[in-house]
């Protein structure tokens, strides 16, 4: 018996929501493919939309998870397709500002209207008080998180 047919216990529920995770993006990255997006690429337009125009780099980078120049390659695709334009930091030359183009604001709404609608197909099972009890569930286990990652480092 492997950890995904065990049942579900405090032994096995983080293995569980980090699957869950990867399923739910792996769907998502299906449905931008027809679009020309891949989870490499979709995911920095949103996190910049909701950062707002005007972040550097390495914020941007931050917030996906993901290494500075793992995001350099990805911003240069993104540029290319006319989603993000990228401009010198006038306090600081070396640092990167990122913000949308008319294009990239565009494909975040696609992106957006495609993330609630399969978002609504995989909750449309819960009831509002079982979403709200998930719900709440993450916010502690999120911060429980940020409290073992602040201890463990220093």
């Amino acid at each position: 018996m492997d950890i995904f047919s065990a049942p579900i216990d405090r032994s096995t529920i983080i293995f569980r929501l980090a699957r869950l995770v990867r399923r739910w993006r792996q769907v998502l990255d299906t449905e931008f493919q027809s679009v020309g997006l891949t989870d490499a690429t979709w995911r920095p337009l949103l996190h910049l939309h909701f950062l707002g125009n005007g972040i550097r780099q390495k914020d941007l980078a931050a917030s996906v998870g993901i290494e500075g120049p793992s995001l350099v390659r990805l911003l240069d695709t993104l540029v290319i397709k006319g989603l993000i334009v990228r401009t010198e930091d006038s306090t600081d030359r070396r640092a990167k500002l990122l913000a949308l183009t008319p294009a990239g604001s565009e494909a975040v709404e696609r992106i957006r209207e495609t993330v609630r609608r399969v978002e609504n197909q995989l909750l449309a099972p819960l009831s509002d008080g079982e979403i709200e009890g998930v719900a709440a569930t993450i916010l502690r286990l999120e911060a429980t998180v940020g409290d073992l990652r602040q201890r463990s480092r220093g």
